[in-house]
């Protein structure tokens, strides 16, 4: 807003002229939460692909999913007790007291964020560090490799599970089996039953490191496994985008809505990016 005072390329951007007041903070506010009330984001990226030239473009029967981490706009000084015997002493002698971490159990269950408190301590894998933060999620159609959802939850162990089940149901209520493409983190049991009961077919990679896959040969002897298993790495380079280019890497919101809102924007802005040359080439 205190660039609108002084910045003539602002205002004729915003379509004010030179002797115009400029808006109060207040109406981007407002503004702002009438986009997240109004599921914007996504209502968005659905008028993308319900284009004509768009729809074309898509595949109705091959999907991938996965899911990536967002960090969160809090710091790990602010993931303290819930009970509140974490407060620092009042004589501190200042607001960034020193912190010492060492040898103190922290989980979900008995910390959280004050600064975000729908932020989540979690680490992706063993000798990671842990960091709080969300866990973005898309699904990708396997033509060409466009997001046709996004969603964004809390960081967990299973929400990638959750998420895929949540995002391919709409696209799975049809005659014919669709197929699933997703990383051995989604090789489970109850999550390739589930899978089948809705009739997709589970292309997910097998995870027999000490154990029993739930992939068997009904799946791994077509040959359109190993297509599904190729091709859902792509999905890889529309969250390389999302965080690199849109920013997404460490949100600058706080709150699950508006970390959530501002992730599926940045997906359709990767369909937008994408979609210029692929209705070029194949026009």
């Amino acid at each position: 807003m205190e660039r609108l005072e002084y910045d003539l390329l602002f205002r004729w951007f915003v379509g004010i002229g030179i002797d115009d007041p400029a808006w109060d903070h207040s109406v981007f506010s407002k503004n702002r939460d009438r986009l997240l009330e109004g599921d914007i984001a996504a209502k968005f990226l659905g008028a993308i692909l319900a284009q004509p030239k768009v729809k074309r473009l898509l595949s109705t029967d091959h999907f991938s999913v996965d899911g990536t981490l967002i960090e969160a706009w809090a710091s790990i000084k602010s993931f303290k007790p819930k009970d509140g015997s974490g407060e620092p002493p009042s004589d501190a002698g200042g607001r960034n007291v020193e912190a010492d971490f060492h040898g103190e159990r922290r989980s979900n269950e008995t910390h959280a964020s004050t600064t975000d408190p729908d932020a989540r301590l979690y680490k992706r894998g063993k000798g990671k560090e842990a960091k709080l933060c969300f866990m973005g999620h898309g699904l990708m159609e396997n033509r060409h490799g466009l997001l046709v959802d996004a969603y964004l939850t809390e960081a967990s162990g299973y929400a990638e599970r959750v998420a895929a089940l949540h995002m391919i149901e709409p696209f799975a209520d049809r005659p014919r089996a669709i197929t699933l493409g997703a990383d051995k983190a989604y090789d489970t049991k109850d999550f390739i039953q589930d899978l089948r009961s809705m009739k997709v077919t589970p292309h997910v990679a097998q995870n027999i490191n000490g154990r029993r896959s739930a992939i068997d040969g009904r799946t791994t002897r077509h040959s359109g496994y190993g297509v599904s298993l190729r091709i859902r790495k792509r999905i890889e380079e529309a969250f390389g985008w999302i965080k690199t280019v849109a920013g997404q890497d460490k949100t600058k919101f706080r709150g699950r809505d508006r970390v959530g809102w501002a992730f599926t924007f940045a997906a359709a802005a990767y369909d937008l990016v994408r979609l210029p040359k692929l209705i070029a080439v194949l026009s």
